[in-house]
């Protein structure tokens, strides 16, 4: 299986275009946005696609009701400020990391296997005992804008700029 992960999009609709080809092209199976999605207009880009997304809530997503709406409405998964979620027999941690008492309980707890956040616009990879800790870098704000693909249930995983 193979997950394509996303972050600061903050409504940027040409570079969510841009990583949903770059995407298609590496045949995900399903998406997790990272948060601070910005607009309805990415939700519903993403809603288009053939994978199914799910998306979490960052410290910019100010209008989390209208968010949530579009993306239910797309037929997607609306998980607030974080998602517990299972692929492949991997527990996988979907969160923006806003929120520093969370991101360090998920990160050092050893319950998942790979945790996926945003938040700083720093693409980065890294091992935390036997966890994952995975920040795709930023589709906005960033240079360069880049995305994630981690292969499951090897967790190899893989961060390329668009």
């Amino acid at each position: 299986m193979r997950l394509g992960v996303i972050s600061d999009t903050h409504g940027n609709e040409v570079n969510t275009r841009r990583a949903i080809v770059l995407l298609d092209s590496l045949e995900v199976d399903v998406v997790l946005h990272c948060g601070d999605i910005g607009t309805t207009q990415v939700a519903s880009l993403l809603g288009n696609c053939r994978w199914q997304t799910h998306f979490v809530l960052g410290n910019t997503d100010y209008d989390g009701r209208s968010l949530a709406a579009a993306i239910r409405s797309a037929g997607m998964e609306f998980h607030d400020q974080f998602a517990n979620l299972k692929f492949d027999g991997v527990r996988v941690a979907l969160l923006h990391s806003h929120d520093a008492t969370k991101f360090a309980q998920v990160t050092t707890n050893g319950d998942y296997k790979l945790v996926c956040y945003g938040h700083t616009h720093t693409k980065k990879i890294e091992r935390v005992g036997e966890t994952l800790v995975l920040n795709p870098g930023a589709l906005h704000r960033a240079n360069p804008h880049s995305l994630a693909i981690v292969d499951l249930p090897t967790l190899e995983a893989t961060i390329i700029d668009l």
